[in-house]
């Protein structure tokens, strides 16, 4: 093991310096008051749970788990996310006082790495819960409220791409012959990989049709072919599937100004396994991955006991940040400097500017070693001196 060095952080931990914790604190304060108008209200939960629980709840692999052990040998983790947290109380306390429920959340979350790879091990999300409701209305509530959140924090060309897991669950066990088969082609769907998705076919041991069955929903989702064609994928008792899909287009198109922003794309799953019909992800321009991802999520409450609907969505604030205007949260800064002796004469003009929302900073003169550079990082300088006040 190498020595760490003195300004070394850990592996995947960042630094928020100013300019950057100031977007996230703008980010938050229109969130908040947005989501607020929504109907939802905010939760805060531990920074550290059981693994027990929430460790072995979380869809979130083990490996990526930060684990700790407590003074009575308990084994804890930091929070790997917060639907799992927030569906914990949910189902302890607050859905016995209030069902369904609308619940929302500013944290951050731990992901250990296990590599420096520019992926962040610690990093903030926002998002929505909305709890007991087993309804197209939910799920549409869901990305309908997601849609105007991302133009409120000024997102300005994103689209929505929506899949359904139950709808691709049925398809790929209607065309295999074993969960392993079917656990092996899902997860080079969680990584997109359509060309070793494909590859994978042929090594299987499979009929031909169903094969065919497989190779066409690839090829019909990257022609966008239209819903109704899906429906041959399913067999009579699966058709619901595509009815649930076929109510939330049809309320999307009522609750949306834009619906061209929307696309359907069965081939959509997750690594987050408890996901049990639609799910959805966020793509922006200016960022290779995902800002935002949610979905119905029901089979969690099993973990604690409970039968619930529940659907919701998470926005990762660093990737936000890569899409938002750079511009977004430029402010004047006003520096006044002052001489010994006039530090009362600098403090009331600097009250009476900071009383008309002014951003100031007040600072003595003397204490600056190279005043060249120091107030070229304000936008404007006031220099309070034996002469008088005066701006440079």
């Amino acid at each position: 093991m190498s020595k760490i060095q003195m300004f070394e952080k850990p592996l995947g931990m960042r630094d928020s310096f100013p300019e950057v914790y100031e977007q996230k604190e703008y980010i938050r304060s229109i969130a908040r008051d947005f989501i607020r108008n929504k109907g939802y209200d905010f939760i805060k939960t531990p920074s550290v749970e059981y693994f027990e629980t929430i460790g072995r709840a979380s869809a979130i692999d083990e490996s990526s788990l930060f684990k700790l052990v407590d003074n009575q040998g308990e084994m804890l983790v930091l929070r790997p996310d917060m639907t799992t947290p927030i569906a914990r109380i949910a189902a302890a306390k607050l859905l016995k006082e209030k069902n369904p429920l609308r619940l929302a959340y500013y944290a951050n979350v731990f992901r250990a790495q296990q590599r420096e790879g520019g992926r962040p091990a610690e990093f903030e999300q926002l998002g929505l819960e909305l709890i007991g409701d087993f309804s197209a209305y939910g799920d549409s509530e869901i990305i309908h409220t997601a849609v105007e959140l991302v133009k409120e924090l000024g997102v300005e060309s994103f689209r929505i791409t929506i899949g359904n897991a139950g709808l691709l669950t049925a398809i790929l066990k209607n065309n295999t012959d074993t969960e392993k088969q079917v656990d092996s082609l899902r997860q080079l769907l969680v990584e997109k990989n359509f060309v070793g998705f494909e590859q994978k076919l042929e090594d299987l041991e499979l009929q031909q049709n169903q094969k065919e069955n497989l190779t066409n929903l690839i090829e019909y989702t990257v022609e966008s072919k239209a819903l109704e064609e899906f429906r041959q994928f399913l067999t009579n008792d699966q058709q619901y599937l595509m009815d649930q899909v076929d109510q939330l287009r049809d309320l999307l198109e009522l609750q949306l100004s834009d619906i061209s922003i929307v696309s359907f794309d069965f081939t959509l799953t997750s690594h987050m396994s408890y996901y049990t019909g639609m799910l959805f992800e966020i793509h922006a321009a200016g960022s290779g991955f995902p800002i935002g991802n949610g979905g119905r999520y029901d089979a969690l409450f099993n973990h604690f006991n409970e039968k619930v609907g529940a659907t919701g969505f998470g926005i990762r604030v660093d990737r936000l940040l890569e899409v938002l205007p750079k511009n977004e949260l430029k402010e004047k800064h006003t520096l006044i400097l002052f001489q010994e002796g006039l530090y009362s004469k600098a403090s009331e003009l600097a009250e009476e500017r900071r009383n008309k929302a002014e951003r100031v900073t007040l600072q003595y003169m003397g204490s600056v070693n190279d005043i060249d550079a120091y107030i070229k990082t304000f936008d404007d300088v006031i220099s309070v001196s034996e002469g008088g006040s005066l701006r440079e």
